[in-house]
């Protein structure tokens, strides 16, 4: 009887459509064509130099690769601060086309997750667009950070900055994002292990303190902002270890000038340790602490549970050997249903205090993401 309710068969009818667009990308089933052969997917691999702008651009010989702007927005004389995110993904798929194949075959997947975290209306604005690269419509392009589908667009100009634009139903942002900083280089010069397997690994490199100027438009009104932003760039071809189902990862803008990363992998049962944990924090005088797994550690303080049954640890302290944070949410509601992608979870602007109480004290904003709670992340 439930499935006859009208938003059901609603939600049903969106996935049923989405689920027809990705077959459709990969080439019009789900079945290897006679002429393909399978791809072998390049490795990640350390002692690996990252050469810059080379590796702003796409890897298409890697499984997947992100491209993940974050930040938080603030408008002129108004206290409503907005978080931001605006994701790309590419995706190879896993086969070679022959001299034979059609032009059509998909190769190279993308994805565009765009998101406004608004302190106005208290729930997440978003929207999603899925292609199959080529025909001028989409594409990742190698030489820098240039990718697009259709009139979204991330792209890298030569100064140095990245462009940013997307018109969506309710939403649209229009920025430009200037670096304060050098990259941050993550894990070991850019390699960055997942699991205690070396082949569970990234490329990953970030860009903390990106001060961003631009428009905000929502539900039809204009604004002009400023803010500060955190890049991500990451590209793997094997990313999630054996008893993964999700992570929770930190982009955080210091106030004092300072970055910090830190991620966990958790396993299936809440109450066993973490599969696998990094952090790497950039002091504001540019001295760099990467903290041994055992002096890492995430303690939910407060969860929240989404309609969907997602139950979040949206309050969390984090221990970083000597020195703790607790993240707050700028709301709850920052839950993202990523359906192009099969994913649900949480996609946060947070604020960081350090002490309790009337002597906390905030040190800084930045982005949590919270993957794999209400079921396995699939990548």
């Amino acid at each position: 009887m439930g499935f006859t309710h009208p938003t059901v068969i609603a939600s049903i009818m969106r996935r049923r459509e989405f689920m027809r667009r990705a077959l459709l990308l990969a080439g019009g089933t789900g079945l290897a064509p006679a002429h393909a052969t399978a791809f072998s997917y390049a490795l990640v691999t350390p002692g690996t130099t990252l050469q810059f702008p080379r590796d702003h651009g796409a890897h298409p010989d890697h499984r997947i690769e992100w491209w993940y702007m974050t930040g938080w927005l603030d408008r002129a004389g108004v206290n409503a601060p907005c978080g931001f995110q605006v994701t790309y993904f590419r995706v190879r798929t896993p086969l070679v086309a022959g001299a034979d194949a059609s032009r059509f075959t998909a190769n190279q997947l993308l994805f565009a997750h765009v998101a406004v975290s608004d302190s106005r209306i208290g729930h997440i604005l978003h929207e999603e667009r899925a292609a199959r690269a080529g025909f001028g419509l989409a594409e990742a392009r190698d030489a820098d950070t240039d990718v697009w589908i259709r009139n979204w667009r991330l792209r890298r100009e030569p100064s140095g900055a990245y462009q940013t634009t997307f018109q969506a139903k309710e939403f649209a942002l229009r920025l430009t994002a200037h670096p304060s900083q050098a990259p941050l280089l993550q894990g070991n010069r850019g390699f960055s292990q997942k699991g205690p397997l070396i082949e569970n690994a990234s490329y990953y490199y970030s860009e903390p303190h990106l001060n961003v100027s631009g428009e905000l438009t929502v539900r039809g009104q204009r604004e002009t902002v400023t803010g500060t932003a955190w890049l991500d760039h990451e590209w793997s071809s094997a990313l999630m270890p054996a008893g993964a189902i999700g992570w929770d990862w930190l982009g955080l803008n210091l106030d004092d000038g300072g970055a910090l990363m830190a991620f966990q992998l958790r396993a299936s049962d809440a109450s066993a340790p973490a599969v696998w944990s990094s952090a790497k924090w950039r002091h504001a005088d540019g001295s760099v602490l990467q903290p041994a797994r055992n002096a890492i550690a995430f303690a939910p303080t407060r969860h929240w549970t989404s309609r969907a049954g997602g139950k979040y640890p949206v309050e969390t302290r984090i221990a970083l050997g000597q020195r703790t944070l607790h993240l707050r949410p700028l709301f709850d509601a920052q839950e993202l249903h990523a359906q192009t992608m099969g994913n649900t979870y949480w996609e946060g602007a947070v604020t960081a205090f350090e002490g309790e109480g009337e002597n906390a004290k905030r040190v800084g904003r930045g982005y949590w993401e919270l993957t794999g709670y209400g079921k396995a992340l699939r990548m």
